[in-house]
């Protein structure tokens, strides 16, 4: 059935400071388990543990630059570029100056399908 979503929910996020999670679609704000699409507004300083996530996660940025660890490095990734993280590789998120970006997870983001690593 079409829908229209009138506003997105806010989600606890993982990671240090705390960054706002608006989940417009996924299976928190509609109920929707195919994927999930999210705008992050992480403030200077904010990280996470790395993880090993089930799902691909597409990501564009808007404003700032995303840092994006991976086995191979460091890619930082700036206003207007986009960066694809495919499922089952090991991956760490950043924004040391702060960003904007929005979030696709295919199939949708679950904590029980992220993987986040122990500290």
């Amino acid at each position: 059935m079409s829908r229209v979503i009138d506003k997105p929910t806010i989600v606890r996020a993982a990671g240090s400071p705390p960054k706002e999670i608006q989940e417009f679609i996924g299976r928190v704000n509609s109920s929707t388990d195919a994927l999930s699409i999210a705008k992050m507004i992480s403030p200077p300083g904010w990280s996470e543990a790395g993880q090993t996530p089930e799902f691909a996660e597409y990501t564009l940025v808007l404003k700032g630059a995303l840092y994006v660890e991976d086995e191979s490095g460091i890619f930082i990734v700036k206003e207007g570029q986009a960066f694809i993280a495919e499922p089952g590789e090991w991956i760490r998120y950043s924004t040391p100056e702060g960003a904007e970006y929005i979030a696709v997870c295919l199939p949708a983001f679950s904590p029980k399908n992220v993987h986040r690593d122990l500290k």
